[in-house]
């Protein structure tokens, strides 16, 4: 998976059962041009056209530079 990242998304909803709230994640596939990101780093991503079958969204910006690439 050339110029392809995964990005897990992150969300709090709440249990109606216990009344707590649970992280619950999403993961999505965006397109990385520069392929300048690497594990641990936190990115902002926008919609964008169909690239592939699952890849729907861009990679607009690092925001924390974690691993270090």
């Amino acid at each position: 998976m050339d110029k392809t990242v995964v990005v897990r998304v992150e969300r709090l909803v709440k249990d109606q059962s216990y009344k707590k709230y649970v992280r619950r994640y999403s993961r999505f596939m965006a397109h990385d041009e520069e392929n300048a990101c690497s594990v641990g780093d936190r990115v902002q991503i926008i919609e964008h056209r169909p690239l592939s079958k699952r890849k729907r969204w861009k990679v607009r910006a690092t925001v924390d530079n974690v691993g270090g690439a």
